[in-house]
């Protein structure tokens, strides 16, 4: 997880729109961003998503529908969402956020790279989790 830096902007503006799936977020550079809900949810930074290091991300489909029913704060440094599909886990921080929304397009661009080489669609079923999945996930 990204740390946040203290010249780092802060969010002035933060609105989940449940209809569009989107997380609409204005920071204090008056940066702008609307980040759909499915992008969080597949590069959430959670270790069920990214592993415990390099190579052990686990690739996520079926997450085109996914919402977030609650935003709970973490300090005055991140939130956590919780999403439709039961995952809690990722705790996003605000120079997380800015990246995920200044970064949306090389980050679609990488997930779909992803998705050919492993190849599976966006909408197919996540496997289940393998028995070495950490934690209580």
């Amino acid at each position: 997880m990204a740390g946040l830096q203290a010249e780092s902007p802060t969010p002035t503006l933060l609105t989940v729109h449940s209809q569009s799936r989107v997380l609409e977020i204005a920071f204090s550079d008056g940066a702008e961003f609307k980040i759909p809900f499915e992008l969080m949810r597949i590069y959430s930074p959670s270790a069920e998503v990214q592993g415990h290091g390099p190579g052990q991300e686990v690739l996520q489909t079926g997450k085109r529908e996914v919402n977030v029913v609650e935003l709970e704060p973490i300090g005055n440094y991140a939130v956590k969402p919780v999403f439709s599909d039961g995952h809690e886990s990722g705790i996003f921080s605000w120079d997380y956020l800015y990246a995920m929304g200044a970064e949306q397009s090389r980050l679609w661009d990488e997930y779909n790279r992803r998705l050919q080489v492993a190849g599976v669609e966006r909408d197919a079923p996540m496997l289940k989790a393998s028995a070495h999945a950490c934690g209580n996930h």
